[in-house]
């Protein structure tokens, strides 16, 4: 079995490490994975949890999605420039009120979001295409599917990407590729505790009243709920992501946490998406006894799982 390579962008931590590390441990070594980083210095976590396979089946590369020259010299440094799956994994997010978001902020999340992977597929799809042979994997959200209170810009990102991906997919199928989007819900990840830690910064001074409290008083209150919750472990996603890997014919969407699809299949049930502002509104401002309550079933049924 010819060995495949990997390239994996944003393996400092959380899903990325997590994935690179147990692809790289594969026992039929199907796997050369190449987890990189937009700052190397930030690879200690990925060295010592990549341990006897560092050298052998995983080699770890600087690459900043946001910059199209280190892009190209990463994929220059591979082996005849080949990948045969690429794992688009690098985010930001951004939580909080849009007036209290400036503009900046907002383009660097869609800036490393959506045209991160704009700009890896402009340097590694050509070469996709000559070959007809390729997977590529998008760690997208279910956030692409289904907006929530006050990820609006995040979940524009991933609405982009998902967009992108669905047109790009018509394509891809003339020249025999497949394109997969993972799409998580809440992941207990290095990533999320950042965010929210930023969250927690957030000057409210420009927002009202009413929207400041609802953010930090609904939102942050019920922020850790939501995730001991619904919350996956990366190695939960990554196993998901694995399996959809070697797959002979893997699908286009893949929801990685079965505890979330009654959200996002409420989106599926009313194309006028009535249906699912009403019940997120009622759910959070009319019956919020009700929201705990239901929380704390979930929590019993992932349980006794």
């Amino acid at each position: 079995m010819t060995q495949k390579v990997v390239l994996i962008t944003g393996c400092s931590s959380g899903i990325g490490l997590t994935l690179a590390v147990r692809l790289a441990k594969n026992e039929k070594k199907m796997f050369m994975v190449y987890a990189t980083m937009r700052n190397l210095n930030k690879g200690e976590a990925l060295v010592e949890a990549a341990g006897r396979t560092l050298g052998r089946t995983l080699e770890i590369k600087q690459l900043d999605v946001c910059d199209e020259n280190s892009i190209k010299a990463c994929v220059d440094n591979l082996p005849e420039r080949r990948v045969d799956i690429l794992i688009s994994n690098e985010e930001m997010g951004l939580i909080g009120p849009i007036e209290c978001q400036s503009i900046d902020e907002m383009k660097i999340v869609m800036d490393t979001n959506f045209f991160g992977l704009v700009r890896l597929l402009k340097e590694i799809l050509p070469d996709m295409k000559r070959r007809k042979k390729g997977h590529i994997v998008v760690i997208s959200s279910v956030m692409g599917i289904q907006g929530t209170l006050f990820n609006d810009i995040y979940a524009a990102s991933k609405f982009a990407v998902e967009g992108f991906c669905e047109s790009l997919a018509i394509q891809a199928l003339r020249f025999n590729l497949n394109i997969s989007l993972i799409e998580p819900g809440p992941v207990i990840a290095e990533f999320e505790r950042k965010v929210v830690e930023e969250g927690l910064k957030t000057d409210l001074s420009k927002a009202d009243k009413v929207t400041a409290d609802m953010f930090m008083n609904i939102y942050m209150k019920n922020h850790k709920q939501m995730f001991e919750t619904f919350g996956q472990t990366t190695e939960d996603v990554a196993e998901h992501t694995h399996q959809i890997i070697i797959m002979n014919n893997p699908p286009f969407r893949h929801q990685t946490n079965v505890l979330y699809t009654p959200v996002t299949t409420l989106k599926y049930v009313d194309p006028n998406s009535d249906l699912t502002t009403d019940t997120f509104y009622k759910m959070v401002f009319e019956h919020n006894k009700v929201f705990n309550t239901s929380l704390n079933f979930l929590r019993f049924l992932r349980w006794r799982r």
